[in-house]
């Protein structure tokens, strides 16, 4: 065989093999992602935060449910769902089947959505995606939110969408603050204030402050940075969901620097900072089902006193 068609030949079955991999392996790889973060007062006991992203759960998709349903043997302390948990217009029972376990532990649980929470998956040019974020434009939404925030209240999740809420994790005080997905521009700080505004006075305490939003757009982020938050939890990015060895992500879809598409950094202006967790979640559009050297994942967070 001549050198040349050798060589073509390797490289067709070289990408092949990358194309089966990235589309029947690695997107099953479920695995765990772990942070300790120094932001508890001294003497406050450790909490385990568990955050879950980015399901785009479709119904016939029962490996993921049956993950996610076993994530509740970790026994974290508190869920965080940070949006886009649904990927098919029929899947809100399922995806309140893969939750429901948290609720019956008893664990506390808060969310915000989105934007796969309002609107059902389209097929697009995945090429787009290095050019510019996939923002939406004019389209109906043809999910029922309403009701996939009924059945998740139902449940006893804490909806923070534009929405602040404060609860007692093993002894600390937590506020958190949430925005709703800045992706489709459903985000309204506004909103949030008044909602925070509504929250009894803890006097001279200061709580724990966390940040909950979807997509980490760099000015939601410096909103909650202005309203004291310590840690921001996201979502969205998919963690580039097509990474190149060495190089990493090659878009965040937003205009969140690629290099903090995935994992734990720190987000800071002149005057403030905090941690920053973004998920590369669990799952993808059933139109561009690939994960490539950035396996699907939740992350289990231990937030501890400072040393």
């Amino acid at each position: 065989m001549h050198p040349v068609a050798k060589l073509g030949r390797g490289l067709c079955v070289a990408a092949l093999g990358v194309a089966a991999w990235s589309t029947l392996v690695e997107p099953r790889l479920f695995t765990l992602r772990r942070h300790t973060l120094p932001v508890l007062p001294d003497g406050a006991a450790p909490m385990r935060v568990l955050q879950l992203s980015d399901l785009h759960l479709a119904p016939w998709q029962r490996r993921k449910i049956n993950w996610v349903r076993s994530l509740v043997e970790l026994r974290p302390d508190l869920v965080v769902l940070t949006g886009d948990l649904m990927g098919h217009r029929l899947s809100r029972g399922p995806l309140l089947h893969a939750l429901r376990p948290f609720a019956e532990a008893g664990i506390p649980c808060v969310f915000v959505h989105g934007s796969n929470d309002y609107y059902t998956p389209r097929a697009k040019n995945p090429f787009i995606y290095l050019s510019a974020p996939s923002r939406l434009g004019t389209r109906v939404p043809d999910i029922d939110n309403a009701a996939l925030t009924r059945g998740m209240t139902d449940l006893g999740f804490v909806d923070l969408n534009n929405r602040a809420a404060r609860i007692s994790i093993r002894g600390t005080e937590v506020e958190f603050l949430g925005l709703n997905d800045p992706h489709i521009r459903y985000d309204d700080a506004a909103e949030l204030d008044a909602s925070l505004a509504n929250l009894p006075s803890l006097g001279d305490s200061v709580p724990l402050r966390v940040g909950v939003i979807h997509a980490p757009y760099q000015q939601p982020l410096g909103e909650l940075l202005d309203r004291g938050a310590d840690v921001i939890l996201a979502g969205h990015t998919h963690g580039g969901q097509v990474r190149v060895p060495g190089v990493g992500a090659l878009t965040s879809n937003c205009d969140l620097p690629p290099t903090q598409a995935r994992g734990m950094s720190v987000w800071y202006d002149a005057d403030r900072a905090a941690f920053l967790n973004v998920s590369a979640g669990l799952g993808a559009s059933i139109y561009a089902p690939v994960r490539f050297a950035c396996r699907p994942e939740a992350s289990l967070l231990t937030f501890e006193a400072a040393r």
